[in-house]
Parts: structure tokens; sequence; C-alpha cells
């Protein structure tokens, strides 16, 4: 098997942090899952199945300057910006120092000034005027980055979307959009949710271009993410990127998927688990040996662990905390 990666111009540390970036997404939404079940957590919102596409994605940013507007699954992608464990599980039990919200909203509502996470909300694709609007930004004030920004299939086809898309391709805005199509939107598959084949095939009406790319290979994601992203950095404009990949979980903890898709669809799409396809391309190209899988495997439990405990001793925030940021607290504490 030939060195993908080398021919991308990534090392071999490269790959093996992709690698640990996506186990520990993976590793931290299987405890969250565990922590709901237990009722030490009120709600989970996967990311199971789509860590591959995320951090091939973020890997193929700037984490330094770039700025990210995320959607609720995008554990691998914050984690890549700057996110710790700690942060997630904060979040996940909603304690007062939760970065994202202080505790206020659900896990998924990612936002972190100091890593240039920008807030998301609950309405689905609101994200996308948001990174619109920061990319307009770059371009009016002549700053060198670029936004990302994810969304699912199934929020496509909302307004927000099409208004967004516009505006970034009318302007040539520096921005890379990217749906994470898992195929189903909560409990709709893909067939009833577009006329169309592919969501990328909309691309063209708003003046950019688009690509399908299969969503269980991070390099293959990292590399049709790459050409965007030179490609908003040199002023071309905006691409819209389809990954193509599956939710190997519930839409959420509050959902029962066996009303939707039968158990052996879920069972056919676990063999081609994104995780397990990385470790095996890495094992054949003999960067990740077997000393180096279990070091990397204890890291990452050890890093959850101590995570999950830090979060649950946690103070939980004030009730009085819910006001602020709401109205001006003139001489108190804002």
């Amino acid at each position: 098997m030939s060195n993908r990666h080398i021919e991308l111009g990534l090392t071999d540390e490269d790959v093996l942090k992709m690698y640990e970036t996506m186990l520990m997404a993976r590793r931290l939404d299987e405890r969250m899952w565990l922590l709901n079940r237990a009722g030490k957590i009120p709600f989970v919102i996967s990311c199971q199945g789509q860590e591959a596409a995320q951090v091939g994605a973020s890997f193929a940013l700037n984490n330094e300057k770039d700025w990210i507007a995320p959607y609720y699954r995008d554990m691998g992608v914050v984690l890549h910006f700057g996110m710790t464990p700690k942060d997630l599980m904060l979040s996940a039990f909603a304690k007062a120092d939760d970065p994202n919200s202080g505790g206020r909203q659900m896990p998924g509502h990612f936002g972190q000034r100091k890593n240039r996470i920008l807030t998301g909300s609950s309405p689905v694709t609101t994200q996308l005027p948001h990174a619109v609007g920061v990319a307009l930004a770059a371009k009016m004030n002549k700053e060198d980055f670029i936004t990302f920004v994810t969304l699912g299939e199934g929020s496509s086809n909302q307004g927000d979307f099409h208004e967004g898309m516009n505006f970034a391709g009318v302007h040539k805005l520096p921005t890379v959009i990217m749906v994470e199509n898992n195929k189903y939107a909560i409990s709709v598959p893909l067939d009833k949710q577009m006329a169309c084949e592919n969501v990328s095939d909309r691309a063209i009406g708003y003046g950019m271009p688009g690509y399908t790319v299969d969503g269980r290979d991070p390099l293959t994601v990292y590399e049709v993410v790459k050409k965007a992203a030179d490609r908003a950095r040199n002023g071309e404009g905006p691409t819209l990127v389809e990954a193509v990949c599956y939710r190997l979980t519930a839409h959420s903890s509050d959902d029962d998927q066996r009303q939707y898709r039968d158990a052996e669809e879920l069972e056919d799409e676990r063999k081609q688990d994104p995780l397990l396809s990385f470790i095996q391309y890495l094992k054949e190209v003999k960067v990740l040996t077997e000393e180096k899988y279990d070091e990397i495997e204890e890291r990452v439990k050890l890093q959850v662990d101590e995570a999950t405990e830090y979060a649950e001793q946690a103070e939980y925030a004030k009730p009085e905390h819910a006001l602020r940021y709401v109205y001006e607290e003139k001489g108190g504490d804002a």
C-alpha cells in the first residue's frame, strides 16, 4: 500500500495525531453515553461515525488563525482547534466552568473565543450565515484568515443555508462550507430530504464549486478541504464540500432509531467504521505499531477518565447566574 499521507504532504506524526484526535472524540462520546444512561448527564448528541470527516477537514485548516462555526456533532473539529476533554466534559455535565455557555446550553453548542470557535445556537444552520459574515469581515479588513462551517445534510434544506451560500458566492468570500451527510435528518432518510442526488449539486447555483467525497476517509477529506481552503485564501471564493458518512448512533440520547432504521443496516455500516478503517491503514503503512497503538489508547483513556472525574466534581452555576449576560449589570460583575 502506498503512503497516501506522504503524497498529501502529511508526516507520520501528522496522521498519528489525526488518529489520536479521532480516537479521543470517539472515547469521549462513548463515555458520555454511559454517563447519560447512568443518569449523570442529561443529553448526548453523538459524533460517532463522523470523526474522520471532522478531523480530516480540521487538519486542512490553520488552527492558529482560521475561525470555525461547527455544528453540534463536531467534537473532532473543536478538539483540533483547542478544546480539551475537560472543556467538553464540563459542558456535558452543565457545570459553571463550561467554556461554551457556563452550563446554560445543551452539549454540542460550541463556542470559545480564544480558539476562534463561533458560538452556535439551537436552530440548525444559523451558523452558516455567521461564518459567511465573519468571512466578509476578513475580506473587508484584508485579514489573513478563512472561515470553516459545518452542518448536516438535513439542515441544508433550511433557508439559512441558501441565503448564506448565495451571499458567499456573490461576494466570493473566503469560506469553506462542509456538509456532513450522515444520511438521516433525525429520522428522515436522504431520499425524502432532497430531489437532487447530492448536496454538492446545489453548489453551481451559487457560483461555487461543489465536491462529494468519502467522509469515512480522513485523508480524502483532508485533500479536498485543503484545496478548498487554499482556494479561499487565494481570493477565489467559497467551496461546498459534501462528506458522505454515516451516523453510528441514534440522533441523540432522546431518539429511538429503531423506529426508522433496522439493525441489519446499522450492523453493515458498523463494519465500515472510519476509526477502524484508519487504524488498518496506519498499520498497513507501518506508522501505527502495536506498541504505539497501546500507548495512544492508554493516554486517551487516562485523559477521558481525568476529564470525567474533574467535571463530575466541579461546581454547578449558581441560580442567579442564569441572568448573566442578558441585561447590563451596572457596577456589578458583568
